[in-house]
């Protein structure tokens, strides 16, 4: 894995020379969660897409965003 500096630097080289320092945060944050997720899918530690979608649909059940949705704009 390379090292913090090396991160910083090869971001820095891809963003434009008039990025803010949001914009290298913003970045940095982006990189760093996508290692973690393949880290934790290396590792197998992911939750199938059946699954997700299962629990997804049992919130929306649960909400009142999810019964409104369900009955469309018509009520």
């Amino acid at each position: 894995m390379a090292s913090a500096k090396d991160l910083v630097l090869d971001v820095l080289k891809t963003l434009p020379d008039d990025c803010t320092l949001e914009d290298v945060q913003y970045e940095l944050y982006l990189r760093l969660r996508v290692a973690e997720g393949e880290r934790a899918a290396d590792a197998g530690e992911t939750v199938p897409h059946d699954v997700v979608v299962r629990e997804a649909r049992e919130w929306l059940r649960s909400q009142e965003f999810g019964r409104a949705w369900r009955r469309g704009p018509r009520g």
